[in-house]
């Protein structure tokens, strides 16, 4: 009798584990990180890419327009792929682009924007990873659509054409 108790026992908690395990990977909302979305820009001051000067929030994002911050890096296949949107994005004279270089070398960041174009108005430099944080990001590609100094939007890892699609309607 002990002989079959403990192989049926094995089996039942192998059959538990494996269900919790697959109901986990189904539900993806677990993995999803909360957006800041209706948030206010965060304040900062934050060297600009290339240079040893510092700007501001409030001098990188005014009132009345629209801004897309990209939190990118070129070691980052991902960034890579969303790129040429961006550059599409870029020709548009309704929004503005501002890129958050992250935790990357200048050398490799230089080469990846001489490389595959340059679509940011302005660049700042977060070597140590804060000011990514203080937005709210847990990796990158991360995109924010921001609006009178206010998170309207939040995309999480690459833009592809649906969400490039959805942009172009929200600054229309």
């Amino acid at each position: 009798m002990k002989n079959k108790i403990l192989p049926i026992a094995f089996s039942l908690i192998f059959i538990i584990i494996f269900i919790l395990f697959y109901k986990g990977l189904q539900d993806t909302s677990i993995y999803t990180p909360k957006s800041k979305i209706k948030d206010k820009v965060p304040v900062f001051s934050v060297n600009q890419f290339n240079s040893d000067k510092t700007i501001s929030s409030s001098e990188l994002f005014k009132s009345d327009k629209f801004y897309l911050l990209n939190i990118w890096s070129s070691w980052c296949v991902p960034c890579r792929k969303e790129h040429p949107l961006l550059m599409e994005l870029s020709l548009r004279e309704n929004i503005e682009l501002i890129g958050l270089n992250y935790k990357d070398k200048n050398k490799n960041a230089n080469s990846f924007l001489n490389e595959l174009g340059n679509p940011y108005k302005e660049i700042i430099f977060d070597k140590e990873g804060i000011y990514a944080i203080e937005w709210g990001a847990y990796g990158v590609p991360e995109t924010f659509i921001i609006y009178n100094n206010m998170i309207i939007e939040k995309y999480i890892g690459p833009l592809n054409e649906q969400s490039l699609d959805e942009i172009k309607n929200l600054i229309k």
